[in-house]
C-alpha cells in the first residue's frame, strides 16, 4: 500500500498531548540489548580470538565481509536468543545489529548472509576446533591477571571448624586451588543433525556437550559438542587430559579439582587424576556392597529419627571401597537421610584426603552445578 490512509478516528490526548500514528520513524530495531552486549564483548575480546583461529582462504581483494565481522554477527545473534543461521537473513539488515558490529544503521551495508555464516562453520577441520576450544581456555586463564596460586577454596574457612586444629595439612589444601565443574546438558534438536542421538534418559534426540565451568568466578572454561550419549571413561579422561594440559601451559603449579556426577566417576578419569596430582570428587551410584560397609550409621540414623519422631535426620558416613573395575581402594563418603518415607543414601568418591565427611559432601560436593545458574 503505497499511499498513506488517514485514521478514521482521533487518537485521545494524553495531558493534554496529541497523539498521532505514523510510520515514518525511519529503520527501527527491537534488538537494543545487543549494544550492551557488543560493548561487554569489547572488554572481553573473545570474537578477535575466536577470529583470529578461523581458516580463511577467501581471496581478500573480493573480501566483503571480514572474518571478524562474520564471527561477531553469528555470536551476538546467538547471545540474542537467533541461534540459526537463517535469522542473519532479516538480522544483517537490523540497524541495532549493524551498529552492535561496527556499521552505520542506515549507510552500513548490510551484514552477511546465511550462506555466508553456513560457509564459515563448515571451514574449520578438526584441528582448527580444537584450537578454537583452546581459545575459550586462553579467555578464561587471561581473565586473570596473575596465577592464582593464593586462591583459597570457597568455604575454606568451615573446613577449619569441622576438622579442627589437629590436620596441620589442612592449609596446604587450600591455596592454589581451583574448583572446575564438570556436567552434560541436554540440547534438544529437532530433525537428523550430525551428531545428534536418542537419549533414552531424557526421552529425546539430542546432543549431550559437555560444560566445564570454574566456581569461583562463575565462568565457563570449555564447551565440547558431542553426540547425545553418555561419554565413556576413556572419552572423559581424554576431555581431562587436554584441559589440564592446557591450562598448565598457564599455570603449572595451580592445584585443580574436578567435580562431576556419578557418570564421571569412572576408573579411567580416576586413576589418571591420581597420576597427575589432581584432586576430584565425583558422585558414585550405591551399591549392596558398599550399603553393607554403612549399615551400622544408617541404623543409627534411622533410630535417632524414630525416637525423635522427626520429619527427616541427616547423618554421614565414610568408608574405604574398591568396585570390581577399580585398581585400589578409595575413599567414599555416604550421606544418609532418614525422613518417614525411608532411609535414602547418597555416596561420592573422591581422592582428597583432608575434611570431614559432612564437609566435603555439603559444602564441597553439593556446591556443583552452582556456576550455570548464578552466571550473570
Amino acid at each position: 500500500m503505497p499511499d498513506d490512509t488517514l485514521l478514521p478516528f482521533p487518537l485521545p490526548a494524553i495531558k493534554p498531548k496529541k497523539v498521532i500514528a505514523a510510520f515514518d520513524g525511519g529503520r527501527l530495531s527491537s534488538n537494543g540489548g545487543v549494544a550492551l552486549l557488543a560493548l561487554a564483548e569489547k572488554r572481553v575480546g573473545i570474537i578477535d580470538r575466536l577470529s583470529r583461529l578461523f581458516p580463511d582462504e577467501r581471496d581478500q581483494d573480493r573480501v566483503a565481509h571480514p572474518l571478524d565481522s562474520i564471527v561477531g554477527a553469528r555470536v551476538l545473534a546467538i547471545s540474542c536468543g537467533y541461534e540459526d543461521g537463517n535469522d542473519l537473513d532479516h538480522l544483517r539488515k537490523d540497524p541495532a545489529f549493524k551498529l552492535a558490529c561496527g556499521r552505520m544503521p542506515d549507510s552500513g551495508h548490510d551484514l552477511c548472509s546465511q550462506p555466508t555464516i553456513s560457509r564459515l562453520e563448515n571451514a574449520p577441520c578438526l584441528k582448527d576446533v580444537v584450537r578454537l576450544t583452546y581459545a575459550l581456555v586462553d579467555q578464561w586463564c587471561a581473565s586473570y591477571r596473575v596465577e592464582p596460586d593464593a586462591i583459597v577454596l570457597p568455604a575454606c574457612s568451615r573446613i577449619a571448624a569441622k576438622v579442627g586444629p589437629a590436620m596441620p595439612d589442612l592449609r596446604s589444601f587450600a591455596p592454589a586451588d581451583r574448583d572446575l565443574d564438570i556436567d552434560d546438558t541436554c540440547d534438544v534438536v529437532h530433525g537428523c543433525q550430525q551428531l545428534s542421538l536418542f537419549n533414552a534418559y531424557y526421552d529425546e534426540r539430542c546432543f549431550l556437550p559437555i560444560h566445564i565451568y570454574d566456581t569461583e568466578r562463575s565462568r565457563p572454561v570449555a564447551v565440547i559438542l558431542r553426540p547425545g550419549k553418555t561419554p565413556s571413561g576413556v572419552e572423559i579422561r581424554g576431555y581431562l587430559r587436554r584441559l589440564t594440559r592446557r591450562i598448565r601451559q598457564h599455570w603449572p603449579t595451580t592445584r585443580i579439582t574436578f567435580r562431576g556426577d556419578s557418570h564421571y566417576a569412572c576408573p579411567e578419569a580416576m586413576t589418571w587424576c591420581e597420576a597427575n596430582n589432581i584432586s576430584y570428587i565425583f558422585g558414585l551410584a550405591g551399591t549392596n556392597p558398599l550399603a553393607k560397609k554403612i549399615e551400622d550409621e544408617a541404623d543409627a540414623v534411622r533410630t535417632e529419627r524414630a525416637v525423635k519422631d522427626a520429619d527427616v535426620v541427616r547423618g554421614f558416613a565414610e568408608t574405604k571401597h574398591r568396585a570390581g573395575s577399580w585398581t585400589k581402594s578409595r575413599r567414599v563418603i555416604a550421606r544418609i537421610e532418614a525422613t518417614r518415607l525411608g532411609c535414602d543414601r547418597r555416596y561420592v568418591v573422591t581422592n582428597i584426603k583432608i575434611g570431614t565427611a559432612e564437609w566435603l559432601y555439603d559444602s564441597l560436593y553439593c556446591v556443583r552445578g552452582q556456576a550455570e545458574t548464578s552466571s550473570p
